[in-house]
């Protein structure tokens, strides 16, 4: 094994999060690397969000990756919310004092990260294999992993878990020092991406008695299409014509007779969840974006939820090597579950307002259409809605 040498912060996972983090501790004179266990064509190959804060965007901004989403994004002042046959359009620009959402892929900031690290030069080790981060509870941690065919060790003053839902830096942490709150949806959103052009210029979320529904899109000719489906369905068994008639029968007479459809160019069954782990520290290791939560996507909170993670933890290791202060470090759980818990408020409200859950019977059914009327017909439940979703400020 070559001898031990040190780096202030390894992060593990080179997922956008854990890019976006390298970025800006790079910016900040900060020397990082990037362990990830898959290659960076896998990486890239993971369809994800599509939906971005003013929050990520000025992160991206910082990090000096922000040429293509700029050139290519697309802004978005509002969204639809389809029930009872009808479209009600929510004003996001007007009701939040001129915020905004970006349309602009996950596979796209995460290319633009990879991009702008590979410029400078910076190291990112893909297909690490048996990444271990060990003694995170001293005041030197060290990660060992293997690559091509050596064991390899690097000693740090900190670890970042960027490593997803299912990575190595939360399972590293003994059961007796972290709690975990989960909810699991009893369905999944069965996604298909198409080069077709967009059904509507605008986001389309349906609430229909036969299921939920998002009308999305990446670019004017490319769009990404949902429906709710049972958690039993298997992505084979459905052709792209039954996805796109289903669609249809979900839909309003004017965007049913707008829809281009078209062959898939991905197609996939994602479940859904609502999870999170406290705290978000651990000695010198820190949690960041789906290592320590995931929220059902009807919020399109997931990566700004990451984002914002990273931003509270660049934050926090800047002060601590420019001020020599821990005070970012030592408040960096309780920052971020501050905004953690009401996005994860907000998903989980989306999420009870447009899908249909048959367990519940008639009276939820009711409720939901009430509730949908209230949020259409008040500025202030119309209010509530577009700043949650434009995304709540970073403290």
């Amino acid at each position: 094994m070559p001898a031990p040498r040190h780096i202030p912060v390894v992060i593990i996972g080179a997922g956008p999060s854990g890019l976006l983090l390298g970025q800006l501790l790079y910016k900040a004179g900060i020397d990082n690397i990037i362990l990830e266990r898959k290659s960076a064509d896998y990486v890239l190959s993971r369809i994800r969000a599509g939906v971005l804060e003013q929050v990520t965007m000025d992160l991206l901004h910082e990090a000096g990756a922000a040429e293509h989403m700029d050139r290519d994004g697309l802004p978005h002042h509002g969204i639809e919310l389809l029930f009872e046959g009808k479209r009600h359009r929510i004003d996001l620009h007007g009701l939040t004092g001129g915020k905004s959402v970006m349309v602009y892929g996950q596979t796209e900031v995460t290319r633009d990260l990879m991009r702008v690290r590979a410029a400078e030069g910076l190291t990112t080790v893909y297909e690490a294999a048996n990444v271990q981060p060990l003694e995170f509870d001293s005041e030197q941690p060290t990660v060992r992993y293997e690559h091509d065919g050596q064991v390899h060790e690097i000693r740090c003053d900190f670890i970042a878990g960027c490593d997803g839902f299912h990575g190595v830096c939360r399972a590293s942490i003994p059961e007796d020092r972290i709690r975990h709150f989960e909810k699991v949806y009893p369905f999944g959103w069965l996604g298909l991406m198409s080069d077709t052009p967009p059904v509507s210029d605008e986001l389309i979320y349906v609430n229909s008695p036969r299921g939920f529904a998002l009308c999305s899109q990446r670019s004017h000719t490319r769009s990404r299409y949902y429906l709710q489906v049972p958690l039993t369905d298997k992505v084979e068994a459905w052709s792209d014509d039954a996805f796109w008639e289903e669609l249809k029968r979900r839909l309003d007479p004017e965007a049913r007779a707008r829809l281009v459809t078209g062959p898939s160019i991905e197609k996939s069954i994602a479940p859904l969840r609502s999870y999170v782990a406290e705290p978000m520290r651990f000695g010198r290791m820190f949690l960041a974006g789906d290592a320590a939560h995931i929220v059902p996507p009807t919020g399109a909170k997931g990566l700004n939820l990451a984002a914002s993670d990273v931003g509270f933890l660049s934050r926090a290791f800047i002060d601590y090597y420019k001020n020599k202060s821990a005070h970012g470090i030592d408040h960096y759980s309780e920052q971020c579950l501050h905004r953690v818990w009401k996005a994860e408020r907000f998903s989980w409200w989306m999420t009870s307002l447009m899908h249909n859950f048959p367990e519940e019977g008639a009276f939820h059914t009711k409720v939901q259409e009430a509730e949908l009327d209230y949020v259409v017909n008040s500025r202030a439940a119309s209010t509530s809605l577009a700043e949650n979703y434009v995304g709540l400020p970073m403290r």
